[in-house]
Parts: structure tokens; C-alpha cells; sequence
């Protein structure tokens, strides 16, 4: 059967199933539906645990033995199962339905891999995964949905925050609930539990560079070069790491030139879109196209060579700040 996330804490609590499935492209959902059927089944007394990575070239008859072999430590155990490609292929999928065919009763089958396509669900390995046991799968939250999702994380470590503060949380975090739930956690470690106001919430992330990075890469998008080289120059003067920037920096570089070359191909921008891990957020997608069409394709190429002078600025006795302002000054354009 299919459950979502939020319902798999009841579900466990009515007992433990043979074969469990996670799949998507959501890190945090998918850790912690993970770290949440590991601690039911260790509380069932699955005290052992075997993991396997069915990379490429895998033997799928690792599989089978394993699941024939006696555990010496414990009476139950867990077998983890990740496929990173997302697809078992041939042999995979015959190895998990003849797997299923006869579980062991002691033995707990968890397999993890990313968004399992729709033909992909068709398959006689994915249905019967669903017969006989749970398929969870985990979407990305919409920019609609995160406000919510915020506002449970934190009633869940104690914390009460006021509308301006989720909304704020959630316009910064941008989609990323990995971002946005160590945000949390750090707001609970330095205020403790109970009621907790915008100034704080702004205070604690003001304190963290990926937020400033961000409102910098921002500006440089929309031209606005002038702030942008404030803020950047902010950052020097507070001790910002050159690296963290440079990280920030260049992935916004060469997606926009990844934009460029896709507009030069008169191909809509939002294949581009698609294809990144993680996706981009919807409402950085126009920011990003608006931006790319600034520069012709070869003034976006003449930038990611700049990004290399950083890279051997910071390695060496050179001041990469300079090189960094350079490329925000050449994003605005003609």
C-alpha cells in the first residue's frame, strides 16, 4: 500500500510490515521517514542492521544470500537496500520480487532510492513491493506549503513563532527544509522553548552567511550592482570566508549561463529548471532568466573563466574579493 509521510508514525504503531519503500527527491523527508521505520523496527527488536549499495555492477545475489544468512548477533534484523540511480534494472527487479516472493520473517526489507518514475510503477518489482509491504514517497514542498511546514517543525521543538516569522523563515529557506530545520534547531538552542519574535528570528539568521550570500546573488541578478557590491564588501569586513561566497557566486554564474546557452538554443528556460539537483526554487526561476538575458552567451563564459582567478586567488597570496566584485560588476550588463 502507498502512505504518505505524515502517516507513517500511525502506521507503525499498528505493527512493522516485511518490505518498506522511500523514494523521492527530498533529502529531509526522506532521512527522516528513514531514521523514523529504523527506530520502530529497533524498538521491535531489529537490533541488527546491513546495508547494501546497489551501485553499478552490484551483484543482486548478494540479495538473496543475505537474506538466507543467520544473523549472529541478533534474532531480527534490518536489510537497507539504497538504489541511487532509482531504477534496479533486470536482475535487480527480479532479485527483489523473488526477495518478496518468500521474506523472512525476521528480517525487515528497507529500500531507498530517489523518485521512482511513473513507468517505473507499472513494474512487477515496484507492485509488488506495494502488495506486500509500504511505498512512501516524498515530494519537494511548495513555496504554498512551506509556511505550514515551518510552523509544525517548530511547534514540534517547542518553539511558537508569529506569522512575520514563518513567512520570513520561509522566504529565506526558499524550499530547502534542511535549511529551514537547522534554522529552527539553532533558534531553539540559544532562546530555549516558547514564544519567538521576527527581531530574533532575523537576529539568528543574519548570523549565518547563506542568507546574506543569497540576497547578494539576488541583487547581482537583478542589477542592482551597486548593493550588491555593498553587500559583498560587508561580508569581507565581518569575516565571511572567501570560499562560502565563491560557492554561492559560482553556482548562480553558471546556471544563468546554463539559461543563456538554453535561450540561445530557443529552448525554454525551464528545461533547464528541471534538470538541476535540487531543483530551483519557483520563485528564483524568472530572477535567474531575467539575469541571463543581461549578457550575451560569451559574456557569461568570459565570467565562469573568472571564477577560476578566485579559485587561485584564495589558493594563493591574491586578493579574491577583487577578482568576486569583477563578476558582479560584469553581470549588469551592457
Amino acid at each position: 500500500m502507498k502512505i504518505r509521510p505524515d502517516q507513517l508514525h500511525n502506521h507503525l504503531q499498528q505493527g512493522i510490515a516485511p518490505v518498506y519503500l522511500l523514494s523521492g527527491d527530498e533529502p529531509q523527508q526522506l532521512l527522516e521517514c528513514g531514521d523514523t521505520i529504523r527506530h520502530s523496527a529497533h524498538s521491535h527488536g531489529y537490533d541488527e542492521r546491513q546495508v547494501m549499495e546497489a551501485a553499478t555492477h552490484f551483484d543482486w545475489d548478494i540479495l538473496a544470500a543475505e537474506a538466507a544468512s543467520l544473523s549472529l548477533f541478533a534474532q531480527r534484523r534490518i536489510l537497507e537496500l539504497r538504489i541511487p540511480s532509482g531504477k534496479p534494472g533486470r536482475e535487480g527487479a527480479k532479485a527483489i520480487t523473488d526477495y518478496l516472493a518468500s521474506p523472512q520473517e525476521d528480517t525487515l526489507l528497507l529500500i531507498i532510492l530517489p523518485k521512482v518514475e511513473k513507468n517505473q510503477q507499472k513494474t512487477k518489482w515496484f507492485t509488488t513491493i506495494e502488495k506486500s509491504g509500504v511505498v512512501i514517497q516524498v515530494w519537494p514542498v511548495k513555496a504554498a506549503e512551506m509556511p505550514r511546514w515551518i510552523q509544525n517543525r517548530a511547534q514540534h521543538h517547542g518553539l511558537q513563532l508569529t506569522r512575520e516569522s514563518i513567512q520570513f523563515l520561509a522566504q529565506q529557506t526558499e524550499g530547502n527544509l534542511m535549511a529551514a530545520d537547522q534554522e529552527i534547531e539553532k533558534l531553539r538552542i540559544t532562546h530555549g522553548v516558547g514564544n519567538i519574535t521576527l527581531q530574533e528570528v532575523a537576529a539568528s539568521a543574519s548570523g549565518s552567511a547563506h542568507f546574506t550570500i543569497f540576497e547578494l546573488m539576488d541583487a547581482a541578478l537583478s542589477a542592482q550592482t551597486a548593493r550588491a557590491l555593498k553587500m559583498i564588501r560587508t561580508l569581507k569586513v565581518e569575516g565571511t570566508p572567501a570560499p562560502v561566497v565563491l560557492w554561492s557566486v559560482a553556482r548562480e554564474v553558471r546556471l544563468a549561463a546554463s539559461v543563456a546557452e538554453a535561450l540561445s538554443r530557443r529552448e525554454p528556460p525551464a528545461a533547464v529548471f528541471k534538470r538541476q539537483k535540487p531543483p530551483v526554487w519557483q520563485s528564483r526561476q524568472q530572477l535567474l532568466t531575467s539575469g541571463a538575458r543581461r549578457l550575451p552567451l560569451q559574456g557569461w563564459y568570459r565570467l565562469i573563466k573568472k571564477l577560476a582567478e578566485v579559485d587561485q586567488a584564495i589558493k594563493s597570496s591574491g586578493d579574491p574579493w577583487i577578482v568576486m566584485e569583477e563578476i558582479l560588476l560584469g553581470m549588469r550588463g551592457a
